[in-house]
């Protein structure tokens, strides 16, 4: 077969598969979900099998103990979090209102000594408005993330079929593995198994990684929230925490949300103001310095922007589960770009007609002679 027919069956296959996920994205998501949770859970697995278990016992104490972890965390914090999440969108509207008189009232104060060149009150006027787009547009993104919740919940009826699916995955991801080795060309199979072995690396070290670095930080400003008495501050804590899986946007909305709130509550008192604010200083300093470094690293080769056009483009396409297939898919888009940049270095086209040699600039030449 030639190289144009070989990239002609592969193009049709990748085709095929996308469109099948567009067309079967309706159903496929306690499908796609156990196949996620059978990726994260092997490695835990592989050990249980080192320390003497067979496969089968190794597949169901793994999956008992997640099973039981997520039982007791929906008993322990869906109660709670869902009262926060509609007291939050009840009161949403006050605190805009309170942030706008606080704002209002300050550049009333402010404003005419450094802008008296400006009609003070157009000023406060587009304030106002500003104020107003901006509570409008929060309040419809909190409804269709209550939206969500409340569809996510119903689906919890579905999410049984997700275990069921992760045990048969899980027992058999060894023997699937091999099964779908046998199956590669045998003239590019080392390149392609350096290919997955690099798209691997990059998808576990990004998602364990990330996802471990979402929980410390959930945790951390959670608790720190509600011991600083914040209202809201486990929901925003914990919401922080989990949208921290988009590099950048879970710090910010969580210090918006969090500082908006504590101005409304503790106003003018400025330490508990300043400590909330603070609270996510010292969360971005932990989560910069220390547990991105050791717990993601360099080595998963996903560039922030990168990874939220992935989320964005994914999730727009395929809904939910376009955002559990977003990170591997641009984990597997990213390793082959740049396997495709690697052969073109060492190609003709980039190298030329004369081989290795590497002409240098004409100043240059003229600057060492």
């Amino acid at each position: 077969m030639t190289l144009q027919k070989q990239f002609t069956v592969w193009l049709v296959a990748l085709v095929v598969m996308i469109v099948s996920l567009y067309v079967f994205r309706g159903i496929l998501l306690p499908f796609v979900a156990g196949m996620a949770l059978a990726y994260l859970l092997d490695p835990v697995a592989d050990a249980f099998e080192r320390l003497g278990m067979n496969r089968m016992w190794a597949t169901v104490s793994v999956l008992m103990v997640f099973v039981l972890f997520f039982i007791m965390m929906l008993v322990v914090l869906v109660p709670t979090l869902a009262n926060q999440m509609a007291g939050f969108a009840e009161k949403f509207p006050s605190y805009m209102a309170s942030l706008q008189k606080l704002i209002l009232t300050s550049s009333s104060d402010f404003l005419p000594r450094f802008l008296s060149d400006f009609d003070a009150a157009s000023v406060q006027n587009n304030i106002k408005d500003l104020m107003g787009q901006g509570a409008k547009w929060i309040g419809t993104l909190i409804q269709s993330l209550w939206n969500g919740g409340q569809a996510l919940i119903d689906m919890l009826a579905l999410l049984v079929i997700t275990p069921v699916v992760a045990f048969y995955l899980l027992y058999d991801w060894d023997r699937m593995v091999a099964t779908i080795d046998g199956w590669l060309p045998r003239d590019h199979q080392y390149t392609i198994r350096r290919l997955v072995n690099q798209m691997d690396e990059s998808v576990s070290g990004f998602v364990r990684g990330q996802i471990t670095v979402g929980l410390i930080l959930g945790v951390f400003y959670a608790v720190s929230l509600s011991l600083l008495g914040l209202n809201f501050g486990l929901l925003i804590g914990l919401g922080a925490g989990v949208i921290s899986f988009i590099p950048y946007v879970g710090a910010t909305l969580g210090l918006l949300v969090a500082g908006g709130v504590a101005i409304v509550q503790f106003w003018p008192e400025p330490l508990p103001i300043g400590l909330a604010l603070g609270i996510f200083a010292i969360g971005q300093f932990l989560e910069g310095n220390i547990l991105q470094p050791r717990l993601v690293g360099e080595r998963v080769g996903l560039h922030p922007v990168w990874l939220m056009f992935a989320l964005l483009a994914f999730g727009s396409l395929f809904g939910f589960v376009g955002m559990l297939i977003a990170v591997p898919a641009a984990a597997a888009v990213g390793v082959i770009i740049r396997y495709i940049l690697e052969q073109y270095l060492q190609s003709p086209l980039y190298r030329g007609t004369k081989g290795n040699l590497v002409l240098k600039p004409q100043d240059e030449t003229e600057d060492e002679a």
